[in-house]
This record gives structure tokens, C-alpha cells and sequence, in this order.
């Protein structure tokens, strides 16, 4: 058994360690970022590892997603990072060019042929490897069937519907319900622009870590939203704030005032929770609009180690953990994507709850809709989350045009890749 072979391990890399801890309790800090249910399950993978593993402790620093990267950087230009960090696909060259991740394929006790090999290296950045997958999951429309039926609205077909479709129904339900129940809760953030750009022939980066989309379909895509403000369809500027700012567990979905909203499809688990409702999974609009199709495969997230760690036997060894226990899979399930390891994938398969049984099959669906993946993001590309929020902000808020929003956008990326190279 996965989990059985993994605890040998790391008793063994504990019990030989160079650190110079003999003796003692190694420490090691672990850091995050996720829903509330994120947060209990990892404490619980913890107090599994430490009971097998005695002569480590591990410490776990967690926060939201934007608390979160301002914490790492902190740290890191501290030389006080933690051990084991989560890493998102946006920052893994950053940290990896700044020095401040270990190349994993030197570490011992880390063992990583059990990872699909469709992303087994995807965290390779220059021939080294600064992150191993936890995860596969991609960008989906997350729907509520309940809302609908309160409204008296038709589910869309989302295998034809369009974005014309998309704006129309939200509107439509918003309307039907006189706003109690907002059709979607917008197009917040840059995931979701990511697919309508592919769907266009174009891309966020390409190759060369240069800027890969026009400013005439940012703007197209502003004027989505335009439509959705003007009609009711999304909640108004205000709202969207506060509800951006609460994460999953207070998205339109989770408190049963909204019927769409988009998310990554490993969330669905979480929303599905706190909504009390059987959430459903649809392909994003606009997926036979075009030539192609936008959505992709995208690695969840990736555990990296710090490359000042004073113990990399035993951070290793923890994210060994992380990756090949079964026992660490039955904890987390789907939360972090389908299992990289696809042992471990395979063995939570039948015990995945329905929402995330229904995530596994949605991303076994759209396989063959898939066109291609992405190149690695440049260096300070992890600015897009933060320059997308201030341009869709003013723009909502009818403080720029769709025109002038766009143009703000991509001189403010512009600017954060330039800076990073």
C-alpha cells in the first residue's frame, strides 16, 4: 500500500538526517492557501504524518488567496520562508528564478514516477523541476439547477450555448426572480477571460512569455460584463466587491442567492457544501462559437520546497507524503484536483462524494475537447490577478469604458512581465 511504503520513508530520512537535529523534533512550516474545508483537511493530513512520523512536527501557515502571496513574499525576502510551500502555476517561475525553490529532482526520499504524465513536469522551469503537481483540474461553469427552477429557466445545453446565451439567460433569471436571485456572478477574474481568449485563437502568453491576446477581445469581454451591469444580470460593482473578497464560501452559489458562477472544477466539492446543493458542472459558453476550444487541463497547484530550508530529507519526505499516500488521498480527495499520482487517483475513485465524482467525470468528458495546453507563464505574470481586479473594478464601478479598461489591463501586464525579465 502506497501510504504503508511513504511513513517507512520518512522514518527512515528522520532518523538519518544531516540537519543536525539528532535527538530533537524536526520543524517544519507548511503553507497554503483555500476554502475553510481546504484548511480542516490539511490539518488532519498533518496529524496523520506526524503520528506516523514522530520526530517531525509539522506547523501549518494558511490564509486566503490574496493574503496569501504577500505573506510568501514577505517571508522569502526575509529568508524566512516556509519548508513545503503550495505554489500556483502564475508564480512557480518567479520564486524559481529569484532562488528562492529546490531543484525537487535532486532531493532524496521524493519519489515522483507515480505522477500523470501529462503534468508530472509541468513544474519544470529551465531543466529543473520547482514543483510537483498536486492535482489536475480545469475552468468550469458551476451552475445551480435549484436556481433555475426558482426562476422558471430552462438549464442551457452546454455543450451549444454561446456567451450571447450566457448574458440572455442571466439576465433572465435575474429579472424572473426581481433580483433575489442574480443569474451569474460575473466574469470576475482572468481564468475565465484565459478560455475566451483561447476560443479566439489567442492566448494569455506565448512561447516567448510575451503578451498573446489583442486589446480588441479584452474589451470584447469587458463588454460582456457592460451587458450583465446593465441588465441585471450579476450583482453591481458594490456587491461583486464583497463577494470576491469572501472567497468560495460566499460566492452567489454557496449563499444560494445566484445560479452561476465560475470556478475551477476542484472547488466544486466546496461550493457544493456550503450551498446545501447538488451543483452541476457546465462547459464554459462560446465552446463551438469559434474554430476551437478554450478550456484546458491545468495542474491544480504544486508543492515546491524552499531552497533555505534546514531540513530537505524531511521536507521531501513530507511532500512525498503528499503525493503518494493513499491514506493523505482519502483525506483530501478531489480538493486539490484529481490525484497527480494516478495510484492514488484510482483509489479514491470510488470514494469520491457525488459533486466530486461528478467533477472526475466531467473532466473525463471534456478530454477530447481539448486543443492544447499552455506555455509556462513569464515572470511576473502573477500581477495579472491584481491588475485584472483594479481595471474590472474601475470599469464596474463606470469609472473607465470597456476600451479604457482594456488598454489599462495590458499596459499594467505589459509593464509587471517587462519589469520581471
Amino acid at each position: 500500500m502506497v501510504v504503508a511504503a511513504t511513513g517507512a520513508l520518512v522514518l527512515a530520512l528522520t532518523s538519518c538526517s544531516g540537519s543536525g537535529d539528532s535527538g530533537d523534533v524536526v520543524e517544519l512550516r507548511f503553507s497554503w492557501w483555500g476554502s475553510d474545508e481546504r484548511h480542516a483537511n490539511l490539518q488532519e493530513v498533518i496529524e496523520v504524518f506526524e503520528a506516523e512520523n514522530p520526530g517531525i512536527r509539522v506547523s501549518p501557515d494558511y490564509t486566503d488567496w490574496d493574503a496569501y502571496w504577500d505573506r510568501l513574499a514577505t517571508g522569502v525576502a526575509a529568508d524566512d520562508a516556509p519548508d513545503v510551500i503550495m505554489q500556483d502555476e502564475s508564480y512557480l517561475t518567479e520564486y524559481a528564478d529569484r532562488g528562492a525553490l529546490a531543484d525537487l529532482s535532486t532531493l532524496e526520499g521524493l519519489d515522483l514516477s507515480s505522477l500523470d504524465p501529462l503534468v508530472a513536469e509541468s513544474g519544470m522551469v529551465d531543466g529543473a523541476l520547482y514543483g510537483a503537481p498536486t492535482g489536475v483540474n480545469a475552468s468550469a461553469m458551476l451552475a445551480d439547477p435549484e436556481a433555475f427552477a426558482e426562476a422558471g429557466v430552462q438549464m442551457p445545453d452546454d455543450t451549444t450555448w454561446t456567451w450571447d446565451d450566457y448574458v440572455e439567460i442571466s439576465i433572465e433569471i435575474s429579472e424572473a426572480t426581481d433580483g433575489e436571485i442574480v443569474g451569474t456572478q460575473g466574469l470576475t477574474n482572468e481564468n475565465a477571460f484565459h478560455i475566451f481568449v483561447r476560443q479566439h485563437g489567442e492566448n494569455l502568453f506565448d512561447e516567448d512569455g510575451e503578451i498573446a491576446f489583442t486589446e480588441q477581445t479584452l474589451q470584447a469581454w469587458y463588454e460582456l460584463t457592460d451587458r450583465l451591469l446593465e441588465g441585471g444580470g450579476q450583482p453591481d460593482a458594490s456587491q461583486s466587491v464583497e463577494i470576491a473578497a469572501g472567497g468560495p464560501d460566499q460566492s452567489v452559489l454557496a449563499t444560494n442567492t445566484g445560479a452561476t458562477a465560475h470556478f475551477w472544477s476542484n472547488q466544486l466539492g466546496a461550493v457544493a457544501q456550503a450551498s446545501g446543493r447538488d451543483i452541476e458542472l457546465l462547459r464554459f459558453p462560446g465552446e463551438t462559437e469559434n474554430e476551437r476550444t478554450g478550456t484546458y487541463f491545468k495542474p491544480a497547484m504544486y508543492y515546491s520546497v524552499s531552497a533555505g530550508t534546514d531540513h530537505p530529507q524531511e521536507a521531501a519526505g513530507f511532500v512525498d507524503f503528499l503525493l503518494n499516500s493513499g491514506e493523505v488521498g482519502e483525506i483530501v480527495l478531489a480538493d486539490l484536483g484529481l490525484p497527480a499520482n494516478t495510484q492514488v487517483r484510482e483509489q479514491i475513485m470510488s470514494d469520491l462524494p457525488e459533486a466530486e465524482t461528478r467533477g472526475a467525470d466531467f473532466l473525463a468528458d471534456i478530454e477530447g475537447e481539448i486543443v492544447d495546453g499552455n506555455p509556462p507563464p513569464p515572470v511576473g505574470s502573477g500581477e495579472i490577478v491584481d491588475i485584472n481586479r483594479r481595471a474590472y473594478q474601475e470599469f464596474s464601478f463606470g469609472n473607465l469604458t470597456a476600451r479604457e479598461a482594456a488598454e489599462q489591463f495590458v499596459s499594467e501586464l505589459r509593464t509587471a512581465v517587462d519589469s520581471g525579465t
